[in-house]
């Protein structure tokens, strides 16, 4: 499949702001589910690119970054799983799977921005002294621009590869190893999944995990239901959330009341 020279400039474009965002903006326009959608729109085809991005969303939702240790790279994974899926038809799960080598490079470029950003941070201590801001700013553009062109860059390069071989290189890969990077795409998310719960996981909410985990089946296996349950599912861990923190609020005035030592006993 073919794409213009204009769609090409819109996806480095598109990477360039994610890029930046993730570390300056903050706006969440980085985060795949985005991203998938805002590629799928420019290739012309927006509903493979929110399943590849909310598929990949799910892998990375437990990724941070600890210290100066770099997760697999979100902006770049993201975009080229939406991209290969899109420019060289394949299933959104093999798709997520063969996007994982790319959030590597876009790993690998995220440590180089800060190995060469560091030495210049005495510099922005001298501007500091000096109470010269606009020296500061420059220096926050600069790694902003060197991050931004190099995930655009990568990202550019292997669209147009891929759109111009990689169809080529699709079709010689045998059924068993698709079907495979297909199973392996779609336990990513899982994955994640685990990761978060290692960190957000106590003893107090393993009761409402399982009770999620029985709704969703119940509600998705209801043909009248499946479509929204997501939608369904987020109000009724709403609505138990707001109870519960209403409950907590009511007892905790209730304390307070009972320690005040009101002589009249109200």
């Amino acid at each position: 499949m073919e794409y213009s020279v204009i769609q090409v400039a819109l996806v480095f474009v598109v990477t360039f702001i994610a890029a930046i965002d993730q570390f300056s903006f903050l706006e969440s326009l980085y985060q795949p589910i985005v991203t998938g959608m805002v590629v799928g729109l420019i290739l012309g085809d927006v509903t493979t690119g929110l399943i590849v991005g909310g598929t990949y969303q799910l892998m990375t939702i437990g990724n941070m970054p600890i210290g100066g240790a770099q997760p697999p790279n979100a902006v770049v994974g993201g975009i080229m799983a939406a991209v290969l899926a899109i420019s060289l038809d394949l299933d959104p799960n093999a798709a997520v799977a063969m996007a994982i080598p790319f959030s590597l490079l876009g790993q690998y470029g995220v440590t180089l921005i800060f190995t060469i950003m560091s030495p210049l941070m005495s510099k922005a201590d001298q501007y500091a002294a000096e109470a010269n801001p606009k020296g500061i700013e420059h220096i926050n553009y600069l790694s902003m621009c060197l991050l931004g062109l190099i995930f655009g860059i990568v990202v550019t390069l292997f669209f147009i590869g891929g759109a111009t071989m990689g169809q080529a290189v699709v079709n010689a890969i045998p059924k068993w190893l698709s079907a495979g990077l297909s199973a392996a795409g779609g336990m990513m998310r899982f994955v994640g999944f685990g990761i978060l719960l290692k960190f957000m996981m106590s003893r107090d909410m393993w009761g409402f995990y399982f009770m999620g985990f029985g709704l969703a089946l119940v509600v998705g296996n209801i043909p009248a239901l499946a479509t929204p349950a997501l939608l369904i599912l987020a109000f009724i861990g709403f609505g138990i959330a707001f109870w519960d923190f209403q409950q907590q609020t009511e007892l905790k005035g209730a304390v307070a009341l009972e320690d005040g030592g009101e002589e009249d006993g109200i």
